[in-house]
């Protein structure tokens, strides 16, 4: 008899078992995709006829919305089962989330716009996680190993907000910069939990920790979210003090020490970026536009996003399939190619802007060829049982 659970699409299957298995498999694809598609607009190689959606709309959206909640999605779906100890998302109601975010995928490309139809497909999917998140962290609060996630009941239902001024042409500013704080705020906890462990763990080195000041970075954190809605001035102020608090927790946290690990250098890389871009987010808002092409946005995504995300794929890919987290030379080279990427993005753009198209496409190159190399180590682990003989 035929073994269904070797098929792809059995239930049985081993990317059914947990969110981050078909979750982080779409991040890598659409890692590799989206960028190379953005390039091929932007030399304007293609033809772009998406209603009433710019390319611009659709990138950012595409990014965040697709990307980046493919990752954020199956990092949540996997770690909140731990945090409240339950089993997660799993089997068929894993599958339906999986394709939900097609749906919302085609909805952005063949019915994009304002029309009622339009807002409730393209919200399916984030309704569906966000539900399902939400209602497993309040209803299991009483196991909960974090005190902080709570910060999730407050953002999670503003990523639908978000969106919607997002795709708005009137709104798209405002949209962009309220889903950026989001994501900002989601970073927090993971830099607090991860890094602390790591530095105490991989080299004996414990960081000090002050309740007052994490709990008043993840506080102003999410204030920020609202930044761009506030007086330009009051908006600054709010940005540059969550940035110098981030930055003196930084210098604290010894990173001369933490940089001579490469996994661990790597989170402290993702630290700077994210405080480099509230200093620059502040001083738009005070000054007015910093820059060429969203730069501090731009910033955020390559030096924080860009650092962060490879390097938690990395380890989780590992760590829950039973093997050893760690960090190969082909890894490496997927994150320089990050790096190179956005030095061409929001370096070379602006000290050599004649050949603007020229940086970008370097970046969306650097961006896509990190994430292929690292697909072809860690999407076979995604597709395989345990090597440990652990279920889940």
């Amino acid at each position: 008899m035929k073994n269904t659970q070797n098929s792809l699409f059995s239930l049985g299957h081993p990317l059914w078992l947990v969110g981050f298995r078909p979750f982080f498999t779409l991040a890598f694809i659409s890692g590799i995709a989206l960028p190379l598609f953005w390039v091929v607009l932007w030399l304007d190689w293609g033809h772009w006829d998406s209603g009433p959606l710019s390319p611009v709309q659709w990138h950012a959206h595409e990014m965040y919305y697709g990307f980046g909640w493919a990752l954020l999605g199956g990092f949540l779906l996997t770690a909140s089962k731990n945090w409240v100890k339950i089993r997660g998302l799993h089997g068929g109601p894993l599958a339906l989330a999986v394709a939900l975010w097609f749906v919302d995928r085609a909805v952005m490309l063949f019915w994009p716009g304002s029309s009622v139809g339009t807002w409730v497909f393209g919200n399916l999917f984030l309704a569906y996680a966000i539900f399902y998140l939400l209602y497993s962290l309040v209803k299991n609060r009483k196991n909960d190993s974090f005190s902080d996630n709570f910060l999730f009941w407050l953002i999670l239902p503003l990523f639908i907000v978000a969106k919607a001024l997002l795709l708005n042409p009137e709104t798209f500013t405002q949209g962009v910069a309220m889903t950026t704080g989001l994501f900002r705020v989601a970073f927090a906890p993971m830099f607090e939990r991860t890094m602390v462990q790591f530095m105490k763990n991989a080299m004996s080195c414990p960081l000090p920790r002050w309740a007052w000041l994490d709990w008043s970075i993840k506080g102003l954190l999410v204030l920020s979210v609202a930044a761009v809605f506030l007086p330009p001035t009051a908006g600054a102020l709010l940005l540059l003090t969550t940035a110098a608090l981030l930055g003196f927790r930084f210098a604290i946290w010894k990173p001369h020490v933490g940089l001579q690990n490469f996994g661990i250098g790597i989170m402290y890389l993702g630290y700077f970026g994210l405080t480099l871009h509230l200093v620059l987010e502040g001083m738009s808002l005070w000054q007015g536009s910093l820059g060429i092409g969203a730069f501090s946005t731009h910033v955020f995504t390559f030096f924080c996003m860009g650092m962060i995300i490879p390097s938690m794929m990395i380890r989780i890919s590992q760590g829950h399939t039973g093997r050893k987290p760690i960090f190969l030379g082909s890894d490496k080279i997927a994150l320089n190619s990050m790096a190179l990427g956005g030095l061409s993005r929001v370096i070379l753009t602006q000290v050599w802007p004649s050949q603007y198209q020229t940086w970008i496409s370097l970046a969306g190159i650097g961006w896509s060829l990190c994430f292929a190399i690292l697909a072809f180590r860690l999407i076979p682990y995604l597709f395989s049982p345990r090597i440990d003989g652990r279920e889940h």
